[in-house]
């Protein structure tokens, strides 16, 4: 009995101990078949996002037939003529680049171009120059075209063989030759003004001020500021026009009381950007201003004095103002 008993326990010990192996193996599985479903599927999420974030166009047959056709048009409107000459072009200008010269050469031609533009008057415009330079380059290929036919010379700064490569240089392009060698004069710049307004005839006021035409009694006077007493400040009197500003002085001339200032002398700003004044306000386009004076006398007329917009560097070169003297 003894026997029985020992070998039922031991027998029990032994299957239990399979058990619990075999529990931790299985379960072992399924965490590993797990984790290898979970990786396949984020694994295929991946590539379904990646694939929706990036769309494949597809395109019908009559879309690509239409595609190609549009190539074909494309290639047969092609300017070809003018291409082949563009290239023949370039190529042609590709052979006008300057003959290099040697460095010691190009010393020689520099320090003799500096010193002759020195015998030049101080204040010679860039024209000058560029006419000075063009003829010590058509000296200098006269020399050096000397200088090569002859096999001794030793009356020059320069060798039979660096005479051979200027003339060269000189004849393809000498303005690229010049510029290679650092020296570049560029083009001047000529603003003619023209006068159409035929000699002695007088410019009309009313192709200056804009607004209606202005009536003889108003004696304007384009470009001219008067002085005297302001019987109406223009900072707060606007008015349309200057025939609109000399009618406001002659209004007022006609209702001022007796021991009223009347107005004989209107002042107009017919600038858009405004009129200049020694004053530290700001007068803009339209401003009127009404003045008295016994003896009127202008401020400015046509353009500033130097001396004035020195002191004021704000002053235009010419007056902006309009003004006439009415009742005279």
């Amino acid at each position: 009995m003894a026997r029985v008993g020992e070998w039922g326990f031991k027998g029990r010990a032994k299957w239990g101990c399979s058990y619990k192996k075999t529990t931790l193996i299985v379960c072992s599985i399924n965490i590993v078949v797990a984790l290898y479903v979970l990786r396949s599927l984020y694994a295929s999420l991946y590539i379904y996002s990646d694939r929706d974030s990036r769309p494949t166009l597809e395109y019908t047959p009559d879309q690509i037939r239409k595609m190609e056709e549009s190539v074909r048009i494309r290639k047969a409107a092609e300017p070809v003529e003018l291409i082949r000459l563009v290239k023949a072009l370039k190529k042609e200008l590709s052979r006008e680049v300057a003959v290099e010269l040697p460095q010691s050469l190009k010393l020689k031609i520099t320090n003799e171009i500096v010193e002759r533009l020195k015998t030049l008057r101080p204040k010679a415009n860039v024209t000058e120059q560029r006419e000075f330079v063009e003829r010590w380059c058509k000296e200098k290929l006269k020399e050096a075209k000397q200088l090569a036919l002859e096999t001794n010379a030793s009356n020059s700064t320069i060798l039979h063989e660096e005479a051979e490569m200027l003339v060269k240089a000189l004849e393809s392009n000498w303005t690229v030759l010049l510029e290679d060698m650092g020296l570049w004069i560029p083009a001047e710049i000529v603003n003619t003004e023209h006068h159409d307004k035929p000699e002695g005839e007088e410019e009309e006021l009313d192709q200056i001020l804009p607004g209606r035409p202005l009536p003889p009694e108003c004696h304007a006077e384009v470009h001219t500021d008067y002085d005297g007493a302001a019987v109406r400040w223009g900072l707060n009197h606007h008015k349309d026009s200057a025939a609109d500003c000399c009618q406001a002085c002659l209004d007022q001339a006609k209702r001022a009381k007796p021991n009223e200032k009347r107005c004989n002398i209107w002042v107009y700003c017919p600038s858009e950007g405004g009129c200049h004044s020694p004053d530290i306000y700001e007068h803009k386009l339209g401003e009127c201003w009404l003045k008295y004076a016994e003896t009127p006398k202008r401020n400015f007329k046509d353009k500033y004095p130097e001396s004035y917009r020195n002191n004021h560097p704000s002053a235009p070169l010419v007056v902006p103002w309009a003004s006439g003297i009415v009742g005279a």
